[in-house]
Formats: structure tokens, C-alpha cells, sequence
């Protein structure tokens, strides 16, 4: 009996560089994580990815593999196969797609390689095996160290002839906000990143107890009932939902799936988003939003890529 066919994922971030073989149920085999060397040179960067394909392929299971499906922080490109993504500043119209393509052990067996931004491998992989299961019409984010998503119209997941459909992280939120390392001001990842829940507490007078001024700290200090903590949420909130809301008005949306590090913080921050989107949610049409927390954790990234081979 031939193997079963499995999918070969890998999952680029500005932290962790992760890969793992997938089946065709979405279960993980193999997973690895590496981190990312984003301050270094584009091919320092690429190291990495290519050991973590050196591992894969080093597994018994790779005979099985099929396709090689990759989900990368963007912009992405998919007509050029390049990614350029704004945490990995090495990394400006980058040949992703070519490089692993010539990878000895993708070149030698003829694999196909697929490459989608981030947002949209979450999105693939939640209305794959996650909380956007079934709906036809969902916007799936991803809220960490920046903020990504994908859109599911129509019962599929639509990235876009770029690539990069639904990149709601950059979209402007503030007219007057400050410059985003994208070349606008006032973006929507500016103000609801964990990067920037910490940099605003922070700013505002919150001291940690310790030296960990992250996004996590925050919310263990907002649960606590730290008031700049809270404050410092409450702004992510709002700004998420003023996101959400018009997203939703311009597609009709039914489904809103969150996940990511920021979104682990729970009720402190899906609490003040209700409240938040009953007020930016204002057309009948998009009130009553469905807002779910994301199902696949941290391995959504690696299910959405695998989904991508599909």
C-alpha cells in the first residue's frame, strides 16, 4: 500500500521559523521551530528555513510528501513568489518560492511549492479544521507581534491576485497616526499589536514587576485590574473593532475568527471589543457580528500552509 500523501509546511515569522509534515487530516508530524534571525541579512534568513527543510527531509516520511506549502509574514508577491515582509527587514522582494524550490531535497523530488502571507495560511487553516468552519463569509486575524489577516468569501478563502486580500493590519485606522514602517501613518497594527499594547502601557507609566514589558505582561497586570493595563487594551479594542466593522460593511461579513498571542489574553481583550463593536458596527447588516477565538493556536501558521497544497 502506497504511503499516505503528506504535505510539507513551513511557517515564516519575525520570532520563529517553524516546520512540520502534514496529513491530510491537518495533524502534525515532525513539528520544529526555529528563531528567526530578523536583524540579519535576507540570506542568513533563508539559512534557516533551509534547515528546517533539511530536517523535514531527513525524516522517514518525506518520501510521502506531495507539495511543500509555506505561510510567510508579507506583503507577499504571488505572481513574482517573493515576500517582503515588514519585520524582516532583510527581506525586500525576497524569491521565497524559487529558494525553497531549489532546496535539493524539494528540487530532486519535482514538488510543487505554494506561498501565501500569513493572515491568509490562519484563515485556510481555521476554515480548514478551525473556528471558521462552515461559514461561508469569515475574516480570520492573527493579532501578535503584528497584525494579519485573511477573508473567506463565498466559502473559500480569497487571498487576492497579490496575495495579500484582507491585510487588515495596514489599513488606516487614525487619520492623523503616527508613521508605520509600511509608509502609512495611522495604521491599524500600530495601535493593536502586542508590540504596541506594551509600547503604549509602557508610555503611559505602566511598570512591570520585573523587566518583561511584553504584550503578556500587560494583560496579566490588566486582568489584575491595573488600570493603564486595561486602558492600553481597551485601545487595541477599539481599534481592532473599527477594523472589523469596516471590513464587515464592505464585504458582509458573518464570521470574525481571532487568534495570535495578543488574543490569549481573553476577556481582556474580547470584552472591551463587544463593546467596542456595538458601537463601529452600526449597519443592520453587520450588527451581531459572530466572534470566535481561534481554535489551532500557535499551529495555525503550519495547518494553513499544508491547506495551501490542498
Amino acid at each position: 500500500m502506497p504511503p499516505t500523501p503528506l504535505f510539507a509546511a513551513v511557517d515564516i515569522g519575525g520570532t520563529k521559523i517553524a516546520g512540520a509534515l502534514v496529513d491530510g487530516d491537518g495533524r502534525l508530524r515532525h513539528r520544529l521551530q526555529l528563531p528567526t534571525p530578523a536583524a540579519e541579512p535576507g540570506p542568513a534568513v533563508f539559512a534557516v528555513v533551509h534547515e528546517v527543510l533539511d530536517r523535514l527531509a531527513g525524516t522517514a516520511d518525506w518520501a510521502a510528501v506531495t507539495a511543500v506549502g509555506i505561510g510567510s509574514a508579507g506583503p507577499v508577491d504571488l505572481a513574482r513568489g517573493t515576500v517582503s515582509p515588514v519585520n524582516i527587514p532583510g527581506w525586500r522582494g525576497f524569491p521565497l518560492v524559487a529558494e525553497v524550490a531549489a532546496h535539493p531535497a524539494v528540487a530532486t523530488c519535482g514538488l510543487p511549492v505554494r506561498l501565501a502571507g500569513d493572515g491568509v495560511a490562519m484563515a485556510a487553516a481555521e476554515h480548514w479544521r478551525g473556528a471558521a468552519r462552515g461559514a461561508d463569509n469569515a475574516l480570520c486575524l492573527v493579532v501578535s507581534t503584528g497584525v494579519g489577516a485573511g477573508l473567506v468569501l463565498d466559502g473559500a478563502v480569497r487571498p487576492g491576485p497579490s496575495g495579500n486580500a484582507g491585510h487588515l493590519g495596514h489599513i488606516t485606522v487614525e487619520l492623523d497616526g503616527d508613521p508605520c514602517p509600511c509608509g502609512s501613518r495611522g495604521c491599524l497594527e500600530g495601535l493593536a499589536s502586542g508590540t504596541a499594547i506594551a509600547r503604549r502601557a509602557v508610555a503611559d507609566g505602566w511598570r512591570p514587576p520585573g523587566e518583561d514589558r511584553t504584550a503578556r505582561a500587560v494583560a496579566v497586570a490588566a486582568a489584575a485590574g491595573d488600570p493603564v493595563a486595561l486602558a492600553s487594551f481597551d485601545r487595541a479594542a477599539r481599534a481592532l473593532a473599527a477594523g472589523i466593522a469596516a471590513t464587515a460593511a464592505l464585504v458582509d461579513l458573518h464570521r470574525v475568527v481571532i487568534g495570535g498571542g495578543v488574543a490569549t489574553a481573553g476577556d481582556v481583550l474580547f470584552a472591551p471589543l463587544a463593546r467596542h463593536l456595538d458601537r463601529y458596527a452600526a449597519l443592520p447588516y453587520v450588527r451581531g457580528l459572530d466572534v470566535r477565538r481561534a481554535e489551532l493556536g500557535t499551529d495555525a501558521g503550519l495547518i494553513g500552509a499544508a491547506a495551501l497544497c490542498r
